[in-house]
């Protein structure tokens, strides 16, 4: 972890319940200075009551961040720059899984272009556009860290029937992880970007049967996200073991 963790300011998508939550949390209780990005001003009111009930309220800042609506990204992250400062920390966690009506998958060959184009903006189009907006002031500051939440389903390696539309986004979520991780490498600067899955969780994707707690699928994105300057670049993670891709 950085030394001067406490001046650096950490965004976490999707913050504002599950996975999320629990990284905004674990990052905050490292001594980070925490944005926790959720849809609506609504959902910003309550995830501050929640982050205060968590004892962490005082480092947790909710902002307002529209993952699906990727074109309003750049100008909104300007925004929220401005008014806090720069961020040096990006965890890509929000995401959704729609391709599944009534907890049963649906084939390839039933999808339809309606669900592969907005699980395509939430998982893929939001992400990209978040590591345009950040990573060259990272680079220009000289550190950075990004972590971008995808899950096995999304391996090659290991590709499998189900889940389409996911599957398909969370592949392309992975290549863009090796991507722009190759690309900071190459400026030299203390800019790390990896990809990590967080297991089956407890969560409203993961439903009530995931073996996980919300706080265990947190931990290796904190991890990623707290690297020192010697710590892995354009890696794929469970439980802070590389993964094949």
């Amino acid at each position: 972890m950085a030394s001067n963790e406490a001046e650096r300011f950490a965004l976490v998508t999707g913050a504002n319940r599950g996975i999320g939550f629990e990284i905004a949390r674990g990052l905050a209780s490292s001594g980070f200075r925490v944005l926790a990005g959720v849809r609506s001003k609504e959902k910003a009111v309550l995830a501050a009551e929640d982050f205060a009930t968590a004892k962490v309220g005082a480092k947790v800042v909710p902002v307002v961040l529209d993952i699906a609506n990727a074109a309003s990204i750049p100008e909104r992250l300007g925004e929220i720059e401005r008014a806090h400062g720069p961020i040096d920390i990006l965890v890509n966690n929000a995401a959704i899984l729609i391709d599944a009506p009534g907890g049963f998958s649906a084939s390839l060959f039933e999808m339809t272009d309606d669900i592969f184009r907005r699980t395509w903006e939430v998982n893929v189009l939001g992400p990209a556009a978040t590591m345009r907006a950040l990573v060259p002031g990272m680079i220009a500051r000289g550190y950075g860290r990004v972590v971008n939440m995808s899950s096995l389903a999304g391996q090659l390696s290991g590709m499998g029937a189900g889940f389409p539309a996911y599957r398909v986004s969370k592949a392309a979520l992975n290549a863009l992880t090796r991507i722009a991780a190759a690309e900071a490498a190459a400026t030299q600067a203390d800019v790390k970007i990896n990809a990590c899955s967080p297991g089956w969780v407890r969560t409203d994707m993961g439903g009530r049967n995931a073996p996980r707690s919300p706080a265990k699928g947190a931990e290796t994105a904190v991890w990623l996200a707290t690297l020192d300057w010697g710590g892995a670049n354009g890696g794929f993670f469970e439980d802070k073991v590389q993964q094949p891709w």
